[in-house]
């Protein structure tokens, strides 16, 4: 179970879940093909990578390429 960050905050920014979960798989895949060493040694998967920059308003949904 996920506990941070809070997927109701994140789900607003996003609009709705189903948008959110595109966002953050595509995120997560654009962090795993460029980060590929640093997610060897890392305590976070590239998905909660994914949404604390989708709830930090790094990444937002213009920001995914279609």
């Amino acid at each position: 179970m996920m506990n941070e960050p809070p997927i109701d905050e994140i789900t607003e920014k996003a609009g709705n879940k189903y948008v959110l979960s595109i966002i953050a798989a595509k995120r997560a895949k654009e962090i795993e093909t460029t980060r590929r060493g640093e997610l060897a040694t890392a305590d976070k998967k590239s998905i909660s990578l994914a949404l604390d920059e989708i709830q930090a308003n790094n990444v937002v949904p213009s920001d995914i390429e279609e």
